[in-house]
């Protein structure tokens, strides 16, 4: 009976506490299940005004009286028309000069409807700093943005952000704020990298090198040196002309173009979104957000350690000493590092597998030398080694992403830092640590590491000392780093959006099969909410990752991949509906907060945009072929005719691969233990070519770097360098000369500190003159009654 009783009386002494600081309460009992019964928290006007004094809630005091300056795209107002949303559905917010609320000053807010003066957001906040609550008074604003937001046919409308605001919040609020200003911006970055990608396939028929390795005179008569030991073959070059054509129209001069282009973007974007953060914090009252973070109840019911403050120099109790906190942190730093190098171990074990496979896939695909085989045509070793290397890499990554999820947080659970933000913050830098070396390791790999160790047919180097390095396509590895990123960036935008779509919505279809169970009794609106899926506190925070993580697809490797963007751009258009249609129809209605930024990902994005540059640069110098090429072009190429004036590429293959004798190979035992030549008579059987730059055999340097090698170096450096001082110093430019906050949003703030000012002045002035009169009255009043005896 005791255990009975005791919850009963427990939220009978919460409720009358409820009571007695102002709520109302309405019990409703559940259509759906008699033992259910729903209390509904009602504000009334005079708690909304005291708690909005107590949380300093700044409401608004006058209306914007500052003109509106004209813009060079006022001429485009009816584009804007077409893309906003219906105005007679969703009326636009009126723009007001706020100051905190105090209740001494009521006439002076712009107070024009008591029902509408706090909108949901700020009431449902107020109940949430009172007492923990769902605000269901207004069930029209989630109609409306459902309908003119999260409907699939409002796709091509713009965000009603205000409304969001007005509903959901402001920490929700900026997140699709800054969602949709980086699709926009994605907008521009797409249309050059479309252009790039025209010019190049456009010019891919004018590419002189490609060329020479499909001609059946010149590409054809080039046999190569087998790949690897004993059981690949001899080829030739011929059979890469597929791959050689495609890699035209990605390693072309415009790849040079975007790469520049997009170090560019990416500052443009990081300062247009600071100026824009800026208008946000100004419109949505959190320039000066005076909020005192309350400690997490996890942290408070661990606080059994009694320390002197420093600042108050009193007692207070802690979860643990400092050597504890020593120790917790070097352990979950530990237990970080571990996952790591988990990570690490399977991009190793990818490696491994690429050069197993490799080896299967060039004994089992024909041998035909000539490259007529149509299957060897569009499948070499190469190609198929790199497509099911990064189908399973890719299926790796998913399961190691579930896992350390978890895994993150029971560390960051261990760790217990005190308020929600640190909670946030401290998950947010390690998931993004995993993140990052779990979808980027492999790209960083192909891209830096492949093929750039492997020795020469003589002198292999050997991987664990006993697999031999694989090599790049003769033109090297920048096709198969393009393969590697459509799959993991398509297929991680696919798989991401159909789980956010599925899963909720099979949560609820069988939460609703339960609970309805064939009743026919009509369900009221906010049960129906009640019964839909939790948001979680965490909910946006692997919406920001997911982005985050697109955002470092879209900048560190876009030299390889222009159309990166446009497919970022396509995801996110889709992103914003669905995370519209999660909110309004899936989840129920998170708890509204305040929030003047993005938080942790901005730095975390400043980060990425510098290395950016780097990559890139290190992308076209070392990964494309670009740099050698132009080394022959301008150093080594012979002008027809002796025409000084005119260069041409004619000859780069031959001058890019070296000559190798099969009599050198070492550890040969009995006979020749590669296969494939067949019988030639000519000096072919004997001298063949590799992807390298060094002297012939018979030289005093044989096998040793030739001059070539040395220049190519030389100018791989130099190009780093110079594209990455040219970047950084119009980044530095760009970040001196666009100001953080516009000259309008810079007005409006002055005004409005000028009418808080003078309103504060005023009703100053007016107090001490009431007061002055008061005391003059009451002087007046005791001079005559002390008079008027002696007169009479």
């Amino acid at each position: 009976m005791f255990m009975f009783f005791y919850p009963l009386r427990k939220r009978r002494a919460y409720e009358s506490n409820l009571i007695h600081d102002g709520l109302q309460l309405e019990a409703t009992r559940s259509v759906l299940d008699d033992r259910l019964v729903f209390v509904k928290v009602h504000a009334p006007w005079e708690v909304l005004c005291t708690y909005a004094e107590l949380m300093h809630i700044k409401l608004p005091l006058k209306p914007n009286d500052l003109k509106t300056r004209s813009s060079a795209f006022d001429n485009f107002n009816w584009l804007g028309k077409v893309l906003q949303v219906d105005e007679s559905i969703i009326k636009p917010e009126q723009e007001f000069f706020t100051a905190p609320f105090e209740r001494s000053r009521m006439n002076d807010f712009y107070i024009r409807d008591k029902d509408t003066f706090f909108n949901p957001a700020t009431r449902s906040r107020i109940c949430n700093f009172s007492y923990p609550s769902e605000d269901f008074t207004c069930p029209n604003e989630r109609y409306l943005l459902y309908r003119e937001w999260a409907h699939p046919r409002s796709i091509y409308k713009k965000q009603p952000l205000d409304l969001i605001r007005k509903y959901y919040g402001e920490k929700i609020g900026i997140y699709f704020a800054w969602l949709g200003y980086y699709t926009k911006m994605l907008l521009l970055a797409a249309i050059v990298g479309v252009a790039c990608f025209l010019y190049g396939y456009l010019n891919r028929n004018n590419c002189t090198w490609s060329k020479e390795v499909c001609d059946p005179n010149i590409g054809g008569t080039i046999v190569m040196c087998p790949q690897c030991d004993k059981l690949c073959p001899f080829w030739k070059l011929n059979i890469t002309c597929e791959s050689s054509q495609k890699l035209c129209i990605f390693d072309s001069f415009g790849t040079l173009v975007f790469a520049v282009f997009m170090g560019v973007w990416v500052t443009l974007f990081l300062e247009f979104w600071k100026r824009r953060q800026a208008e946000l914090e100004y419109e949505w009252d959190t320039v000066e957000l005076q909020q005192e973070e309350q400690p997490r109840p996890e942290y408070e019911a661990r606080c059994t350690h009694v320390v002197i403050n420093e600042i108050t120099q009193e007692e207070e109790r802690v979860p643990f000493t400092t050597w504890g906190k020593c120790l917790r942190a070097v352990l979950c730093a530990s237990a970080v590092l571990f996952w790591i190098l988990l990570i690490i171990a399977s991009v190793i074990g990818i490696i491994v597998y690429r050069l197993s496979v490799f080896i299967v896939f060039s004994a089992k695909l024909p041998k035909n030398l000539n490259g007529t085989d149509p299957i060897q045509k569009y499948l070499t070793p190469q190609t198929a080694t790199s497509i099911t290397a990064s189908l399973i890499s890719f299926v790796i990554i998913m399961i190691l992403n579930i896992i350390y999820e978890k895994v993150a947080i029971m560390i960051t659970n261990f760790e217990l830092p005190r308020t929600q933000t640190d909670y946030e913050n401290s998950l947010t830098m390690k998931m993004f640590l995993f993140q990052f070396v779990n979808y980027y390791s492999s790209c960083f790999y192909i891209a830096f590491f492949k093929g750039k160790f492997v020795g020469y047919p003589g002198d292999p180097v050997y991987w664990l000392g006993k697999y031999r390095n694989e090599e790049c396509d003769p033109g090297g590895c920048l096709l198969e780093l393009t393969t590697q990123l459509i799959i993991i960036m398509g297929g991680k935008a696919i798989w991401n959006n159909i789980q956010e779509v599925l899963l909720p919505w099979i949560k609820n279809l069988i939460g609703r099969y339960r609970t309805v169970s064939g009743s026919e009794k009509i369900t009221p609106r906010w049960e129906q909410d009640y019964h839909l899926q939790l948001m979680g506190r965490l909910g946006l925070f692997y919406e920001y990752l997911e982005m985050i993580i697109q955002f470092g697809f879209v900048t560190l490797f876009v030299a390889s991949f222009p159309l990166a963007p446009l497919l970022a751009l396509v995801n996110n258009i889709l992103e914003i509906r669905v995370d519209a249609w999660k909110m309004t129809t899936q989840y129920r209605r998170m708890v509204p907060e305040k929030a003047q930024d993005i938080g942790a990902w901005q730095p975390i994005m400043q980060g990425i945009a510098i290395l950016a540059v780097v990559t890139n640069a290190m992308i076209i110098a070392f990964t494309s072929d670009m740099i050698p090429r132009l080394v022959y072009y301008w150093s080594f190429s012979v002008p027809p005719y002796g025409d000084h004036t005119h260069y041409t590429m004619e000859g780069y293959i031959n001058n890019t691969l070296s000559i190798f004798n099969i009599a050198d190979f070492k550890n040969r035992s009995k006979g020749n233990p590669y296969t494939g030549l067949g019988n030639y008579t000519t000096c072919r059987q004997v001298l063949l070519m590799y992807r390298d730059f060094r002297y012939p055999p018979g030289h005093p340097q044989e096998y040793k770097h030739n001059i070539y090698y040395w220049h190519v170096i030389a100018a791989k450096l130099a190009f780093i360098i110079v594209m990455e001082h040219v970047i950084y110093s119009v980044k530095f430019f760009l970040s001196y000369a666009i100001p953080d906050v516009s000259k309008s949003t810079k007005s409006k703030i002055k005004r409005e500190k000028y009418l808080t000012q003078k309103l504060l002045h005023e009703n100053h002035l007016k107090d001490m003159t009431k007061s002055m009169g008061v005391i003059a009255e009451t002087i007046m009043g005791a001079a005559d009654n002390h008079l008027r005896p002696k007169l009479e």
